[in-house]
């Protein structure tokens, strides 16, 4: 899925599809819950100026009609707990609507959070496989979790605030301008400050953020890469030395959330300076208009009120502008993940049998403008086992990613049966092609459950029967859960070779037309290597298998085999045409036997 680039509030917009009402009700409440609670400083007015003072009372017509019924001012100032009974009424009523605001905040909310997770995580799986090269996983990871969390807390905090104070500011000062005009002015006078100074700090608030971010992310990658590669560090006593790295990127994203912690202090500091400044005035200039009588009594404990109603709220503003900066910054991120290309719908792609030869015409490849393959042009007949040997970079392992449609070549065609595989629907030809990798991962299931993942057909018999073709059966059997048994994160608790026999017995599951083999076997001993390969033949007769091996015994009784050499094929033929002759092959071959890895043997095929 491709989410069109967008703007902060469009994106906003989108992912809370599903929460919409929500929002719109908890405006609806919070609004509500606002007018209300403006009511009871107007109600103390009223009792201050009107039923303890003399002053006329300037009420609506149902307002004046329902005091008329009770006997008017007499009655209300020897039942002075009606006038009281009005300020509980108006709490209770604002504290239910602000009760109903903040229950569908908290729904929109987790809504908008779920969309937004789902989308992310949906839009990953289909991202190329060159883009998850390119970008760290603890970097990733940080995007997904932390950046969508602030962005959380911005709505759920944040977002409904600043429709909230809005609604504070406009109503609190239509009644003050219709009270007072000057004390309003003066009340009015301090909010433009506020806002500008707020305005001031968020750039800075920004930017000083998206440094912490990515100093979050860049300290997550070294905790992610530390605790994958748990092994090397333990194998190599890198342990100073990783907590060395760790120390050194944990004072960086320290410093830079202590610099952001400076800069919000600052701002709250001058906040505090401005708020009290505001109520100082509000009181000061009330007080005086109040003992000249300009104003009632009544009218300057509403004042009073309504600014230390206001200073808060007006105050916060400028704190959401400093928290919409953390979260715009959040957005950007997630949005980097979001706008990067996904892999083509292919509507109209083609499904066929994959029983066929594989043929590479004139093809060639480029990593990052270095050029990989040169103008391959091989073919691999249907049902054939086909070795392909060659040393580290001479790229055996591009062929495969090729033949996947993880990467797509620079030039040429690739077919399957005659059908480019272009053509093919890279998913179906994915579920097709099955592939071992030299390291294979492995979840942290049970051995079954690893097994069987990816099965067309699940069962217990088969597992075992898949698990016996890889000649791991045994080595599971004797574990003390069995196939019940906990492999660890990354397989952890099993050795290189259990672990690439127990991926060659999850692809065997697919029951794949293809099966590629990608040095998946160098971890286990020549024996085990043999069964395999033995096993292999007998059970996957109708199937396409490619060896990628640096291992001459694992490939000499392929029916072909394929020597790469700095992208170019270099040689082609059986074992005993190969050590026939100079070349590569036959020098590998040579420094194997003479370090005893070839099997007794390979010489009576010369």
């Amino acid at each position: 899925m491709k989410v069109k680039k967008q703007s902060t509030a469009a994106l906003l917009f989108e992912f809370s599809r599903n929460g919409r009402y929500c929002f719109v009700l908890a405006l609806i409440a919070s609004s509500l819950s606002i007018i209300f609670s403006f009511l009871t400083p107007q109600i103390i007015r009223f009792t201050v100026d009107s039923v303890i003072g003399t002053e006329k009372a300037d009420l609506p017509v149902i307002v004046v009609s329902i005091l008329e019924a009770l006997g008017e001012r007499e009655f209300l100032r020897s039942h002075l707990y009606f006038c009281a009974s009005g300020v509980v009424v108006c709490a209770l009523i604002s504290g239910i609507f602000n009760y109903i605001s903040r229950m569908n905040i908290a729904k929109g909310t987790e809504n908008f959070t779920k969309n937004l997770r789902d989308t992310l995580f949906r839009h990953i799986q289909y991202l190329p496989f060159s883009w998850h090269t390119e970008n760290q996983t603890g970097d990733i990871i940080q995007r997904c979790t932390s950046d969508v969390e602030t962005v959380r807390n911005f709505i759920s905090a944040q977002l409904l605030e600043v429709i909230r104070t809005v609604i504070l500011i406009v109503v609190a000062l239509a009644l003050m301008f219709s009270m007072n005009v000057t004390m309003a002015l003066i009340c009015l006078a301090f909010i433009p400050a506020i806002i500008l100074y707020s305005t001031v700090f968020y750039g800075r608030i920004g930017r000083q953020f998206r440094k912490a971010d990515e100093a979050e992310g860049d300290l997550m990658v070294a905790v992610q890469e530390n605790l994958t590669g748990v092994r090397v560090v333990r194998a190599f006593g890198r342990e100073r030395r990783e907590r060395q790295v760790f120390k050194e990127k944990n004072e960086i994203f320290t410093n830079k959330w202590i610099d952001l912690g400076y800069t919000l202090g600052l701002f709250w500091g001058i906040g505090d300076f401005a708020t009290g400044a505001q109520i100082l005035a509000v009181v000061c200039a009330g007080a005086y208009l109040a003992a000249s009588g300009r104003m009632t009594l009544g009218e300057l404990l509403v004042f009073i009120s309504y600014s230390h109603t206001l200073s808060w709220p007006v105050r916060s503003l400028g704190r959401t502008l400093s928290e919409f900066s953390k979260a715009d910054v959040s957005i950007d991120r997630i949005r980097d993940i979001l706008d990067a290309p996904a892999e083509p719908q292919e509507p109209d792609a083609l499904t066929p049998d994959l029983h066929g030869d594989i043929r590479f015409k004139n093809v060639s490849f480029s990593y990052g403008g270095q050029k990989v393959l040169h103008d391959l042009n091989f073919t691999i007949e249907k049902g054939a086992t086909v070795g392909i040997l060659g040393a580290t970079g001479s790229g055996k392992s591009t062929v495969t990613y090729l033949m996947n449609r993880l990467y797509e070549p620079d030039s040429g065609r690739i077919t399957i049966g005659g059908i480019d595989i272009r053509e093919i629907d890279r998913y179906y030809l994915r579920r097709n092609i099955g592939l071992v990798l030299q390291e294979p991962f492995l979840f942290s299931k049970t051995v079954r459950e690893n097994i069987e993942i990816a099965a067309k057909r699940p069962d217990f018999e088969r597992v075992r029967g898949a698990a016996g073709i890889a000649a791991v059966d045994d080595n599971i059997s004797g574990f003390r859960e069995g196939y019940d048994t906990i492999v660890g994160e990354r397989g952890v608790t099993l050795s290189g070779g259990q672990k690439q026999r127990i991926a060659i017995a999850r692809t065997l599951m697919m029951e794949c037309p293809i099966l590629v083999f990608d040095d998946s076997m160098s971890a286990v001993d020549m024996e085990t290597d043999a069964k395999i390969r033995e096993s292999l033949r007998e059970n996957t007769r109708d199937a396409t298998v490619i060896l990628i091996s640096h291992r001459i015994n694992t490939l000499m009784q392929a029916d072909k085999i394929l020597v790469m050499d700095k992208g170019h094929i270099v040689q082609t033929g059986t074992h005993r045409e190969l050590i026939a002759q100079e070349g590569i092959y036959r020098r590998v071959y040579r420094m194997q036997s003479d370090a005893g890895l070839i099997k007794d043997g390979g010489e009576d095929r010369e």
